[in-house]
């Protein structure tokens, strides 16, 4: 077994552990959001915009999951002009701006770091909308460093509610040769998203509820043209 399952397996189980509450209440507002039939919007920067991208039209995902895909945050035109980007103040205004963002909508922030000014300020758009807003983040990291805003604010200072993914500074679980290594913040994320979606759906059902949820296309005798027909016009980046 390798030293990177050996590091992994325990954090998992500690994560789950210690959000108990916190996962609890996010699950809470996945089902509302199911019931009410209003959308969830996720959005990450850098790596953490996978995890959008796990919830979002994935076979077995919530059918009003949008993952906010701007180019601004993704690292495919360039992993440094992202990177960049991503400490730049007014940039969340500008991507608010493009999305299509309803009142009762539940936004999701994901910064592991939780100290650049775009998942800061757009936590602090959706606050000021009224929004709930719910960051994956890491608590350890965001203690250990000051803020790059200009408030001094962390993402875990301005969320209804914070789910700790326990990444530990430099993300990796491992050292090699001196060196972090084994990246931990996309596997927890995913883990974290997966979990929501899961225990929201039995919630929604509990409230007399049925979630829309997208189906593998590769498996025939399935058809999702009802899901995209119903969320079509409210997911951005379909």
């Amino acid at each position: 077994m390798s030293e990177y399952l050996n590091c992994l397996m325990p954090k998992l189980t500690s994560l789950a552990v210690a959000n108990q509450k916190a996962l609890s209440q996010a699950t809470e507002l996945f089902a509302q959001a199911i019931v009410k039939d209003n959308m969830i919007q996720v959005l990450g920067t850098g790596h953490s915009h996978m995890i959008g991208l796990e919830g979002f039209i994935r076979a077995g995902g919530l059918g009003n999951i949008n993952a906010i895909l701007d180019s601004v945050l993704l690292t495919n035109d360039g992993a440094l002009r992202g990177s960049a980007m991503e400490k730049l103040p007014g940039m969340a205004e500008i991507i608010w701006n493009d999305q299509n963002i309803s009142p009762n909508d539940v936004v999701m922030v994901i910064s592991n770091s939780g100290r650049n000014a775009l998942p800061i300020e757009f936590a602090q758009i959706a606050k000021t909308k009224g929004h709930p807003v719910i960051a994956i983040t890491s608590v350890e990291q965001s203690s250990k460093y000051p803020s790059r805003h200009s408030s001094g604010l962390k993402l875990m200072d301005i969320a209804d509610i914070v789910i700790d993914n326990q990444v530990p500074p430099g993300d990796g679980l491992c050292q090699v040769n001196g060196k972090v290594t084994g990246a931990f913040s996309s596997i927890a994320g995913m883990m974290i998203m997966n979990m929501l979606v899961v225990e929201s759906q039995k919630e929604a059902l509990k409230q007399g509820a049925t979630p829309l949820i997208f189906s593998s296309q590769n498996v025939d005798g399935f058809d999702n043209d009802y899901v995209y027909q119903h969320f079509g016009s409210r997911l951005k980046s379909m």
